[in-house]
């Protein structure tokens, strides 16, 4: 991504806005940095001003697209017992 230089045709160019950082956690949530804005398949707009929004990768969450962790409780196919953090 280029950078919008100043010059007569534009004298006052755009700020630049900071990227988003999107990290995914294996067997778990998206994590994006910053404030997010989420437009849904059904177009309802959700919003999160959080620092660190988890989205929901495997729609178990009762609070989707947010991520509740609930992918901590399933068992894995080839896993002897639920995954726990601590």
């Amino acid at each position: 991504m280029s950078a919008v230089k100043q010059t007569a045709e534009n004298p006052d160019p755009a700020p630049r806005r900071p990227s988003t950082r999107i990290a995914p956690v294996v067997d778990g949530p998206l994590l994006v940095e910053g404030p997010a804005e989420i437009v849904l398949a059904d177009g309802t707009v959700r919003r999160s001003d959080r620092p660190v929004v988890a989205l929901c990768m495997c729609r178990r969450s009762l609070r989707g697209p947010f991520c509740d962790a609930s992918h901590r409780r399933r068992m894995r196919p080839g896993r002897r017992s639920p995954e726990r953090s601590g």
